[in-house]
């Protein structure tokens, strides 16, 4: 185990969180209550989702219904990050459209077991990266196509439909979105071990199979958000993921 569950773990983390705040409120980054609530609501989470996994992956109905939860709050959060009102919920197409295909071909060629056990971690991971990429995405063609309207507006009346005046300006924008995943995937073993090989060694696994393991995660992942990062560009280009 790599971290003993102990009083000790729970003050160490009550620390680092109130730190964290405490930063961010010194660095006038007002955020603060967030963090504050998103590690709270995180601890809460986790206590649940340990409760119930260990009912959920071994029945059907209850693993398909956690899927479809998982997939909901991501949409949910994604889709309320990039724009507050009613167009949030287009943000379901790059998360499904990135998670789906991926998840399907793992079945169906034999690599991904089906058993809850296996499939609940690895659409959590594909999921998780779609919801990063459509949000980064998202955000920053819609920010970028705020402070340039009026280049987009130069283009269409030079004769560019409204969508391709907008992919010129929001394109380049969105595009950094995928800089995290590229990065974490080419200094993956130089820089940091990623999640998925520490705990494949904490589990037994040998060092080969742990990085055959990271390599698809680190792989599937940047396939994943690619998607997620090209629909979501094409729906704020096709002014259907919008602000006000």
């Amino acid at each position: 185990m790599l971290f003993p569950v102990t009083p000790t773990l729970g003050l160490v983390l009550a620390v680092l969180l109130v730190f964290a705040a405490a930063v961010a409120a010194w660095a006038s980054l007002g955020r603060s209550r967030e963090i504050v609530f998103a590690g709270l609501r995180a601890a809460v989470q986790l206590a649940a989702v340990s409760l119930l996994i260990g009912w959920v992956v071994h029945s059907l109905g209850p693993l398909l219904g956690f899927l479809a939860v998982m997939f909901a709050v991501a949409v949910r959060t994604a889709g309320r990050r990039v724009t507050p009102n009613r167009t949030w919920w287009w943000a379901a197409l790059p998360i499904g459209a990135g998670v789906v295909p991926v998840v399907v071909a793992l079945l169906l060629t034999g690599l991904l077991p089906r058993r809850g056990i296996a499939l609940i971690p690895v659409a959590g991971i594909l999921i998780g990266g779609a919801l990063t990429a459509t949000v980064l995405g998202g955000r920053r063609a819609l920010d970028e196509l705020g402070t340039r309207w009026g280049e987009v507006e130069a283009g269409m009346a030079l004769g560019l439909l409204d969508r391709d005046a907008r992919l010129e300006i929001a394109r380049p924008a969105a595009a950094d979105a995928l800089l995290p995943g590229l990065d974490q995937t080419r200094t993956v073993g130089l820089v940091t071990l990623p999640g998925a090989f520490v705990g494949m060694l904490l589990g037994g696994a040998s060092p080969v199979e742990a990085g055959a393991v990271q390599l698809f995660v680190l792989v599937a992942l940047m396939a994943v958000q690619v998607v997620a990062v090209a629909l979501v560009l094409e729906l704020v280009a096709r002014g259907l993921l919008h602000r006000n």
